[in-house]
């Protein structure tokens, strides 16, 4: 008698093996059944009709059941496989073992298919979950007890266990990968091979751990702990050298319409970065358009019309303007694009354009047209720093003529001030250390990333008289305190009739004392604006 069940257990090990072999050795399946709990039934239908016709087992609840029933199509509700209802106001459906051996069972796992016939568990081979929206739902300003409602808990579970399991199991995890599966079972006649099912379950992992970034952040108030999930993300030319690569993540498409040109660079991007932060300083203000390069302004300037701006703006240093990013904060008229048109530039980046205005433009191929949408940029900067990251807040202070406080004995004028504030504007979005001299809401001159104020003075003043400006009457902003009066000295020689800077050094009087005595009007903001 025991020999008799020797045998048959050595059969069966033998039968097991063989099956074994030639599953390992044949990695493309078939799929024969599937689960389908989706939020989002947008582009399902093509799905659920080519699976029917592959005569695929469909296996479903709640509304996407009652979506496959509205098609003709047969449907196996997902309660007639566990013998248990969806209960908790719909909170619990497919939390089962039922549910979740059929998809984490391994096919070539001897134990797991005897238990899978032990307990009358049906094969998933494919699961598509589109998850309840919940970043949507916070961006939308719901209450607090609609967001709970739109943590997914079935869907994601669905997902991790269908992911695990991808040696023998497909996920479809988002409405955005409907288009691939369609293409595989079309394409591939119902089959997927181990590659299609491994590069799905990635898709699913990023899924869900970016669905589970977006409800850490909704919760989270400890800004030790920093968590950040971006799914849109592009392989660019190249890093800021060719020999680097590049890529960026974000939703560019929602900060911008391209209406033409080449593909943006590493270094486009971060120069239109710059332009973007610059000219939303002057969001409310007149006409002003603003001319970049390597992330600093080299012209910028308000006028009563646009066309009138980009003139003015282009004469502040036309050496530099050549190959650089130009931003209006109001409308490109023809004009306006007739003068940009003689200028050989990167990117053109305005809020928007006159139709022949844009004709104009796009006469040169590669040249880049941005309508910028009028988007809230997000209020954490975040940058690499040692082995690890930097993470600040974004800084949101602009200074205006209520945050000035006069500290010399002379008052700046109506239109000096009007100057300074233009000025430390600029200033702001300036590599540090800088010094920015201004004159009619003008820039006249910048002394940019030195590693001392007073080189930085020096090269204003350089730049100013290369380019024969009249720095009598400009004022002078710096975006941190003099720390002696030397440059106070330097700047009144060269004609700076007032000055902003935050103030807060210990030897603040004797910068304030030299423009005393010398009429020379100071004011301090209390903000400091270093950029690096």
């Amino acid at each position: 008698m025991l020999r008799i069940f020797v045998e048959i257990y050595n059969q069966k090990k033998t039968i097991f093996a063989l099956y074994n072999y030639n599953y390992t050795m044949n990695t493309t399946k078939k799929i024969q059944s599937a689960l389908i709990s989706v939020f989002s039934k947008e582009g399902l239908e093509p799905i659920v009709r080519k699976l029917h016709s592959q005569n695929v087992i469909l296996y479903s609840t709640g509304g996407t059941e009652d979506f496959i029933k509205n098609l003709d199509i047969p449907v196996i509700p997902v309660e007639d496989v566990t013998s248990y209802p969806s209960i908790l106001g719909g909170r619990v459906k497919t939390l089962h073992p039922k549910v979740f051996g059929g998809i984490l069972n391994r096919q070539d796992n001897e134990s797991d298919v005897q238990q899978m016939e032990e307990f009358n568990i049906p094969q998933i081979d494919l699961v598509i979950v589109d998850l309840y929206p919940f970043e949507k739902t916070v961006a939308s300003g719901a209450s607090e007890s609609d967001i709970i409602e739109k943590i997914d808990i079935g869907g994601i579970s669905l997902i991790r266990a269908a992911a695990k399991n991808f040696k023998d199991t497909v996920i479809v995890a988002s409405v955005d990968q409907y288009g691939l599966l369609l293409d595989l079972i079309t394409n591939q006649e119902g089959s997927t091979t181990l590659e299609d099912r491994k590069l799905l379950a990635t898709k699913a992992f990023h899924v869900s751990s970016h669905y589970d970034t977006a409800i850490f952040n909704y919760f989270n108030t400890d800004e030790t702990i920093y968590k950040q999930s971006i799914a849109n993300g592009q392989v660019l030319r190249y890093g800021e050298n060719p020999h680097q690569k590049g890529f960026f993540f974000g939703d560019f498409d929602a900060m911008f319409k391209k209406v033409h040109g080449k593909e943006l660079s590493y270094n486009n991007l971060l120069d239109v970065d710059a332009a973007v932060n610059l000219i939303n300083e002057f969001k409310n203000d007149g006409p002003t358009f603003a001319i970049l390069k390597h992330n600093n302004a080299c012209g910028l300037a308000t006028r009563s019309t646009i066309s009138e701006a980009y003139e003015v703006a282009l004469a502040c240093d036309p050496t530099s303007a050549f190959g650089g990013v130009l931003i209006s904060n109001t409308k490109i008229d023809v004009k306006t694009a007739t003068e940009i048109n003689k200028l050989f530039c990167e990117v053109v980046i305005a809020p928007e354009y006159d139709a022949e205005a844009i004709a104009i433009l796009q006469e040169k191929k590669n040249r880049i047209i941005l309508v910028q949408n009028d988007v809230v940029l997000p209020q954490k900067q975040v940058r690499s720093c040692l082995n690890g990251i930097l993470v600040q807040e974004r800084n949101n202070i602009t200074d205006n003529k209520e945050d000035l406080r006069t500290v010399t004995t002379i008052a700046p004028s109506e239109k000096e001030v009007l100057d300074l504030i233009f000025a430390s504007k600029i200033c702001k979005n300036t590599k540090s250390n800088t010094i920015v001299f201004a004159k009619n809401g003008t820039l006249i001159a910048s002394g940019t990333g030195q590693t001392s104020r007073v080189d930085a003075l020096l090269q204003a003043i350089e730049k100013a008289n290369n380019f024969h400006f009249d720095l009598h009457g400009a004022v002078m902003a710096s975006d941190a305190f003099f720390p002696f009066p030397d440059c106070v000295e330097i700047a009144k020689k060269a004609g700076i009739t007032a000055v902003i800077q935050p103030g807060g050094s210990i030897k603040d009087e004797l910068s304030i004392n030299y423009c005393n005595e010398n009429k020379v009007a100071m004011v301090f903001t209390g903000t400091r604006h270093f950029k690096h």
